[in-house]
């Protein structure tokens, strides 16, 4: 099985290393990410600038892009062949809820899933984790399980790990997405020349987080997994949209 690794993180992130060591046993796998941390990037594409392409001392591959970028470069025009999968992490955070609008780690996973190939998001619990090999250890298990029972090509998943001992898990849970309030307003200030500018504000805290959603599972030391589709439409509104626009018409 081939493997496509890419984060958001950037190259040298050590959670791009840990998914990289977690998985090099069962797989043949090739790195792609950014030559920088490019978190938020969402799924953007860089269309106006050409990007280079560099293999590092790591054994990466370092991209002048975005997470989409790295995937998209990668599979239609970097490797020789093309992957069975796309694996996207490990980032530091979790993404929960709205933040997978966002999040360029699961953006990278997306641009698989647009390219024909299953593919998996993963992220674990903090920002500076004290077990990613917890993490890693996930991705590895999961990776098994699609050797034994391949993925709809139609799916990503959004995996997220708990920061805790792989002993102190409680088990996966198959969740769906939460929902935050409203993000924190921007945060206003000047710089030394008297320019104003803006901090963009931290996401807002939970608010739809009971049992069942993501939220919930990470919070109760369990790996959320979570079924995305890239379709954004929104199927059960047609029916009342046609009415609507036949009554405007």
């Amino acid at each position: 099985m081939r493997i496509l690794l890419s984060n958001d993180d950037g190259y040298l992130a050590p959670g791009l290393k840990a998914l990289a060591d977690g998985v090099a046993g069962l797989a043949d796998i090739t790195v792609v990410a950014p030559d920088r941390d490019r978190s938020g990037a969402s799924n953007s594409l860089t269309l106006e600038n050409p990007l280079r392409v560099r293999l590092m001392d790591n054994g990466f591959y370092k991209v002048n892009g975005t997470p989409t970028d790295c995937v998209h470069v990668a599979i239609t025009g970097l490797l020789d062949r093309e992957p069975d999968m796309v694996i996207s992490g490990i980032n530091l955070g979790a993404n929960l809820g709205d933040d997978v609008l966002y999040s360029g780690t699961v953006a990278a996973a997306t641009e698989g899933r647009f390219l024909g190939y299953p593919a998996i998001a993963i992220s674990i619990d903090s920002f500076t984790p004290s077990h990613l090999q917890t993490a890693a250890r996930v991705a590895a298990d999961l990776l098994a399980q699609v050797q034994q029972r391949p993925l709809d090509r139609q799916t990503i998943l959004n995996v997220n790990v708990p920061d805790i001992p792989w002993e102190a898990l409680r088990g996966f849970r198959s969740t769906r997405l939460g929902h935050r309030h409203k993000a924190e307003p921007a945060v206003r200030s000047t710089d030394p020349r008297g320019e104003t500018l803006y901090w963009v504000g931290p996401p807002g805290p939970e608010q739809d987080a009971g049992e069942g959603t993501d939220f919930h599972a990470l919070r109760n030391h369990c790996v959320s997994v979570t079924p995305l589709r890239a379709d954004l439409t929104h199927a059960a509104a047609l029916p009342s949209l046609q009415s609507w626009l036949e009554a405007w018409a």
